[in-house]
C-alpha cells in the first residue's frame, strides 16, 4: 500500500490541528519516501509532519514540480533538518530567474543552485525516468493541449535571456506518475503545463489508459468557465476515477469537479492522508 500525505495545502480542513499555507507539499510513502515540493516555508511542513508522527529523516528524495516560491521556499530548511545529502529531482532550468507582471521581484526558487547543492545531490533531468519501482518523473511536458497552451500564453510571466525579459513557458513543470494495479496515480504541483496535457502525457509515457487518481493543484483559479468545462470534459473522456484537488484549482474549478465526480471528488487539506 502507498500512502500520500498532504503536508502543506492552502486549506487546513475543518476543526483541524494542522497548519495551512499558500503552497503545496506531499509526502509519498512507498518502497522509499519522496517529498513532492516544500511549500513556501518549512515551518508548517515540519509542524504538520510532527502532528502526523512523521520524521523528516525518513525522506529519501525531494521532487520539485516547478520553480515557484510557494513550492520551493521551504527547501533549504527542510534539507538542513534532514541533515544529510539526499537527491533533489528537478528540471534543468529550475534555478532560472522568474518574474510575473504583478511582482517586481523574482518569484521563482528563492535560492541559488550553488547554495542548494551544498546540502543535497542535484538530479536535474528533463526527460521521464523511474525514480523508484513504479514511480516516475513525467519529465518535461512538451505536447500541450491547445486551450491550455493558450491559457499559459496569457499568463504574464517572464524569465531573462542575455539580460532581456522573454516569455517563460514554464517548461520546468513536471509531475509524479505512479503505476498501480488499478491504473495510474498522477501527483502534480500547479499543473502549469496543463492538467489535461499532463494526464495525456502520463498515459502515453506509461502505455496505460486507466487513471486511478489525479492529485494536486490544477491551476484553474484564473480560468474562465469554458476552460474549466473543457478540462472536466477531458477528465471524463480520460475516465479519471478519483479527483483530489485544491491549492490553485480555485473555487469554480473545485465546484465543477465536485458536481461531476460526487463522492469521488476530494478537496485537499493539510493533514489529509490518501491510501492507495
Amino acid at each position: 500500500m502507498t500512502k500520500i500525505y498532504t503536508l502543506v495545502e492552502d486549506y487546513s480542513g475543518y476543526e483541524s490541528p494542522f497548519l495551512a499555507q499558500h503552497g503545496v507539499s506531499f509526502l509519498i510513502e512507498g518502497e522509499k519516501t519522496i517529498l513532492v515540493d516544500t511549500g513556501q516555508d518549512a515551518f508548517p511542513l515540519l509542524y504538520n509532519m510532527n502532528k502526523l508522527g512523521l520524521d523528516p529523516g525518513m525522506i529519501d528524495y525531494i521532487f520539485l514540480s516547478h520553480c515557484h516560491y510557494d513550492h520551493t521556499g521551504g527547501l533549504l530548511d527542510v534539507l538542513k533538518t534532514i541533515d544529510r545529502k539526499i537527491p533533489i529531482i528537478a528540471h534543468s532550468t529550475i534555478f532560472r530567474p522568474h518574474f510575473s507582471e504583478k511582482e517586481s521581484e523574482n518569484v521563482g526558487i528563492p535560492f541559488s543552485q550553488e547554495i542548494v547543492q551544498e546540502y543535497c545531490q542535484l538530479v536535474l533531468r528533463d526527460s521521464p525516468f523511474e525514480i523508484m519501482r513504479d514511480v516516475y518523473s513525467t519529465g518535461e511536458i512538451t505536447q500541450r493541449e491547445g486551450f491550455e497552451k493558450e491559457a499559459l500564453e496569457k499568463m504574464k510571466v517572464y524569465t531573462l535571456e542575455n539580460g532581456n525579459p522573454v516569455k517563460d513557458w514554464l517548461m520546468d513543470d513536471m509531475s509524479i506518475v505512479m503505476k498501480t494495479p488499478e491504473g495510474l496515480v498522477i501527483v502534480t504541483g500547479c499543473s502549469h503545463a496543463g492538467i489535461v496535457s499532463i494526464v495525456n502525457h502520463a498515459m502515453s509515457m506509461m502505455h496505460e489508459k486507466r487513471i486511478r487518481a489525479v492529485i494536486g493543484g490544477f491551476h484553474l483559479i484564473t480560468a474562465g468557465q469554458e476552460h474549466i468545462e473543457k478540462t472536466i470534459e477531458a477528465f471524463r473522456a480520460q475516465k479519471v476515477q478519483e479527483v483530489y484537488t485544491g491549492h490553485c484549482t480555485g473555487l469554480k474549478g473545485e465546484a465543477g469537479f465536485m458536481k461531476e465526480w460526487g463522492e469521488h471528488f476530494h478537496k485537499l487539506h493539510s493533514g489529509m492522508v490518501i491510501l492507495l
